[in-house]
């Protein structure tokens, strides 16, 4: 299928996904204008220097550099609440103005499926914002992907050390359809040329079966050739702590983020990342859609091989 090719602003692109999404933009055809920190580097991309969390940024971009589109895969990086809130929404919210001001006729958006059963401050500022984008008078795409191949690869590096391989409860009772960065890339940049993607909201994941943590086990133990020892953490040992750093964090900022982070990896722990099924209150993998090639054992092996490292930064939970 072919297309005109557009100029692009692209937000957040020197994140993994960012920059998965600028190749696939490149590839495609696309002009792509990337608004970013003074000494940023996004190869084939124009880059406009400015920081998305301050007034103006993005106007000051889009009057340099004309555009026909925004593409936005700005998160937060810790989901603390003032920072889900600075990021997930007010970025947004101002980006998506001068999007409108100066006359763009798109905004493509990267979201997260965990929206569908919001019980933390991300998900909540996440969804304001959704709100405000469907709302606008653009054309509007709301990407929700299931899970990262990087949100999955931590244990890896824990197993290679010599450390078992935690699950939470039995290890059974959460699943997930990992997409890998340049798949949810080129699913992005197709947001823009396909109308059948546009003024919707689209969950999408990666190829294959639903994958518990179980699973993820069993892929490592293929890929090696060896056992992989387990050890499961009881739910209730994370609620304990929940409780702690709660009580604690009335009193200490500090605590009250690492709280927030409890909950955040109790989240992860306890709930699928598959489509929410409200009716019959169950997640439901066979409804959630699947897109591209790369499986995460695909991802596993240039792991073991060293060809890719741990990139989660400061995503980190476990």
């Amino acid at each position: 299928m072919t297309h005109t090719p557009l100029r692009v602003l692209l937000l957040g692109g020197t994140g993994t996904i960012g920059r998965a999404t600028a190749a696939a933009l490149v590839a495609a055809g696309h002009d792509v204008v990337a608004l970013v920190r003074a000494g940023a580097d996004l190869p084939d991309c124009t880059l406009h220097v400015g920081d998305v969390t301050q007034p103006g940024a993005v106007d000051a971009a889009l009057a340099t550099h004309p555009c026909d589109a925004v593409i936005s895969c700005l998160a937060s990086r810790t989901g603390d609440p003032a920072d889900a809130w600075a990021i997930d929404h007010a970025a947004q919210s101002r980006a998506l103005q001068a999007a409108v001001a100066h006359g763009l006729g798109q905004f493509v958006l990267l979201s997260a499926i965990c929206v569908q059963k919001p019980l933390l401050a991300f998900q909540r500022a996440k969804l304001a914002f959704e709100a405000e984008l469907q709302a606008a008078p653009i054309t509007w795409t709301i990407v929700r992907p299931t899970a990262f191949f990087k949100s999955l690869s931590g244990m890896v590096a824990r197993v290679q050390a010599g450390k078992p391989w935690l699950v939470f409860g039995d290890g059974r009772g959460t699943a997930c359809k990992p997409i890998s960065d340049a798949d949810l890339g080129r699913f992005l940049a197709l947001c823009l040329t396909d109308p059948a993607k546009q003024n919707r909201i689209l969950p999408i994941g990666g190829p294959g079966p639903a994958i518990t943590p179980r699973d993820q086990v069993a892929i490592l133990e293929r890929l090696t050739g060896q056992p992989v020892t387990v050890k499961q953490v009881p739910i209730a040992l994370m609620d304990a702590i929940i409780a702690v750093l709660s009580v604690l964090g009335r009193l200490s900022p500090a605590l009250r983020a690492k709280a927030e982070l409890a909950r955040i990896g109790r989240y992860y722990a306890t709930e699928s990342m598959l489509i929410w099924d409200a009716a019959r209150t169950h997640y439901d993998a066979d409804a959630t859609p699947e897109f591209g090639t790369d499986t995460l054992a695909d991802h596993y092996a240039a792991i073991l091989r060293g060809d890719v490292a741990d990139d989660r930064g400061a995503h980190k939970v476990f």
